[in-house]
């Protein structure tokens, strides 16, 4: 079994020969330049590596992007293996990573949470506190705290 720093090292590996070859060497339209490799994972036996993407634009061309992945499948497998001088070269899966949804969530969340901050301050922007103005004991005229 492979330590943690090989496979990491493989990992960085293969997303950097991906993400060169669908550059420079595929010469797929599905696969243009709105095709961006985010992440790799490989396992721990260094036999399955999951590449993760994400496709700029709307879901027919994330669709056609997938599809282009997978019939490129072996050419950039056979890209890696050539690239890493390994024994084995591992076996690629493609998964459109989810960054993207994530990140349009937090900032829908951010907005909510933005949009009640503002009906609390116009709510309580002529309010006064409860009680009196002055909420501490003051000594009377002798001197003594003045008792309730």
């Amino acid at each position: 079994m492979a330590d943690n720093a090989r496979a990491k090292r493989l990992a960085d590996l293969i997303r950097e020969v991906i993400a060169q070859k669908l550059q420079r060497g595929i010469k797929d339209p599905r696969l243009g330049s709105h095709v961006t490799i985010t992440d790799t994972r490989v396992t721990g036996d260094l036999r399955e590596a999951t590449v993760f993407y994400t496709v700029y634009g709307d879901d027919e061309e994330r669709a056609s992007a997938a599809a282009g992945l997978e019939s490129a499948k072996g050419i950039l497998r056979s890209e890696v293996g050539r690239a890493a001088g390994t024994k084995f070269t591992p076996t690629l899966t493609f998964v459109a990573d989810a960054l993207p949804e994530n990140a349009r969530t937090i900032e829908d969340l951010l907005d909510r949470a933005r949009a009640s901050d503002a009906q609390v301050r116009e709510a309580s922007s002529g309010a006064t506190f409860a009680g009196e103005a002055d909420p501490y004991r003051k000594p009377d005229e002798n001197g003594d705290a003045a008792a309730e």
